[in-house]
């Protein structure tokens, strides 16, 4: 893997020059000088840091890791705040992508893709529990990830309540809903909600959604798979927008 480091001095180097890790794993039980040494750099350039077994580490590399290895990260990330005002500076109606728990690499690439393509300002992960932007993931979005901005935050619900006191209202997909993707107010600023396929968006989120909206579709299935119904609800925020332009 060649964003992928290991080995005290390169990475204790590459945190004292500010790169940023998308993963950072620490073995257990490393001598105690150095792992706050490790937990203070990490903390200073904010990456999350993973305490593992050697199991793990040896999962990771075969090599000498000395009990250190990660991931660098091969995007910038942005800040959603920054990317919320870009917006409307550029008196451009908001659109934002947030995903809740997405972990294949296929999936979230072919979400990113979709996104680029239908000018998302910003595609929201979290730190954990979504997949890892590498090289592999750069491929699936078919070299997107290279052209939008992306952020990761610690917390979705925090970003969520920026984006709400900043007038973007959240929308989710959810098979209760009343209202199809046609019949919602999409031409506002929208940061569309979008959930892993085996459990769909948490409760909590859905509970702070400002629209609950479906896709129509024939046939048995109750759902589309996500990267496709991320695409879908895109085109249908265009097409409004593009109608009132």
């Amino acid at each position: 893997m060649d964003n992928l480091i290991y080995g005290r001095h390169p990475v204790v180097e590459a945190l004292e020059n500010g790169k940023r890790f998308d993963k950072l794993f620490l073995q257990k039980g490393v001598e105690a000088a150095f792992s706050r040494q490790i937990q203070q750099l990490a903390h200073q350039n904010n990456v999350l840091v993973q305490v593992v077994p050697i199991e793990k580490m040896n999962r990771l590399t075969t090599k000498n890791h000395q009990g250190i290895a990660g991931f660098l990260s091969v995007v910038v990330y942005y800040e959603l705040s920054d990317l919320l005002i870009q917006a409307f500076e550029k008196g451009e109606t908001p659109l934002f992508l947030l995903c809740d728990g997405i972990t294949d690499v296929g999936n979230f690439g072919a979400m990113a893709r979709s996104a680029a393509c239908m000018g998302v300002h910003g595609i929201v992960i979290t730190e954990k529990g979504s997949a890892s932007i590498g090289p592999e993931t750069i491929k699936a979005s078919a070299g997107a990830l290279n052209q939008i901005a992306v952020c990761k935050v610690r917390f979705l619900d925090q970003a969520i309540r920026l984006l709400q006191d900043n007038g973007v209202q959240l929308v989710v997909t959810h098979l209760a809903a009343t209202q199809t993707i046609a019949q919602a107010k999409l031409s506002l600023p929208t940061a569309i909600l979008m959930g892993a396929e085996d459990r769909g968006v948490s409760p909590a989120f859905v509970k702070m959604a400002d629209a609950l909206v479906k896709i129509p579709m024939a046939g048995d299935f109750d759902s589309f798979n996500v990267s496709v119904a991320t695409g879908i609800l895109l085109y249908e925020v265009v097409r409004q927008r593009n109608m009132e332009a």
